[in-house]
């Protein structure tokens, strides 16, 4: 049986500590993004913070692309040609080509590539790229692994606010009338990810209630479980970050909970100042 090794997309967030922890069990291929006629490798050329930056001075919104089933097929026939097998899981095909490509580039690879569409993103896609990664340090094969990530899947909750509607106008999401009535009414919309698409689950008027209504839905979904993960991934807002954190801590007493900036392709529809707690437990 080979050896197995994990591929994820950059839009998977993790600290660089934790990157550097897994660094012989996992590869990442970046997605791209373009701001003002210039693109870039996400988290390659431009760091998540210096994304936003950019953003905010951009006169139109950041165009953000998937890597080419060519980038994904240098990678897989690289660890193919190492002796390993492969396994590729990637953002929720709901939201990018990515794990398209992934597909299109296994058919062709030289090595045993299984991939997987996560159904998430962010760290929520990071809570299956880590826990493949310890099983494939662990000698686990990919039976195993796939069947635990497929677990892992039905018990992971995502949830995101938005803390202004200007991105979701630029990308056609919203109309400016509603964004202006928003905006004029200080709406925070809430929504989480389930199936692999984003739905409107509350509209808070303040960070106060964010955080309640937050923490009182990871309460709720988690009582009576273990708690296995939890992630907070912030576009410039980390101060509110670390009030969830605190937060969940007071109530639970479970303090391995990490805060990292969000992925510029997740910024560029939400925009700064977006937040997302994202959560794993059995």
């Amino acid at each position: 049986m080979n050896k197995i090794k994990i591929v994820t997309d950059s839009t998977m967030d993790m600290s660089e500590e934790t990157l550097l922890k897994y660094e012989n069990e996992i590869d990442v291929v970046p997605l791209s993004v373009t701001i003002n006629g210039e693109t870039f490798l996400d988290r390659v050329q431009l760091s998540p913070a210096d994304f936003i930056n950019r953003m905010r001075s951009a006169n139109e919104l950041p165009k953000t692309s998937q890597p080419s089933p060519g980038a994904f097929l240098e990678v897989y026939n690289r660890l193919g040609a190492e002796g390993y097998d492969v396994i590729s899981i990637h953002m929720t095909g709901k939201m990018s080509g990515t794990v398209r490509s992934a597909e299109a580039a296994a058919r062709m690879a030289n090595a045993n590539v299984t991939v997987i569409d996560s159904q998430f993103v962010s760290k929520a896609l990071s809570f299956q790229v880590i826990e493949a990664a310890e099983m494939a340090k662990q000698g686990n094969g990919r039976d195993e692994i796939v069947s635990r990530l497929e677990a892992i899947q039905k018990n992971t909750r995502l949830y995101v606010m938005v803390d202004t509607l200007e991105n979701l106008v630029k990308g056609g999401r919203i109309g400016k009338g509603k964004a202006f009535l928003g905006s004029l009414m200080n709406i925070k919309p809430i929504a989480s990810l389930e199936g692999a698409e984003y739905h409107p689950v509350a509209k808070v008027r303040s960070y106060s209630q964010v955080i309640k209504y937050l923490v009182n839905q990871f309460m709720e979904d988690v009582k009576g479980a273990t708690i296995k993960r939890v992630g907070i991934a912030h576009a410039e807002s980390f101060e509110l970050a670390v009030k969830i954190k605190d937060r969940i801590i007071e109530l639970t007493g479970f303090n391995e909970i990490e805060i990292d900036y969000t992925n510029s392709i997740v910024s560029t529809h939400t925009g700064p100042g977006a937040i997302a707690l994202m959560y794993l437990f059995e």
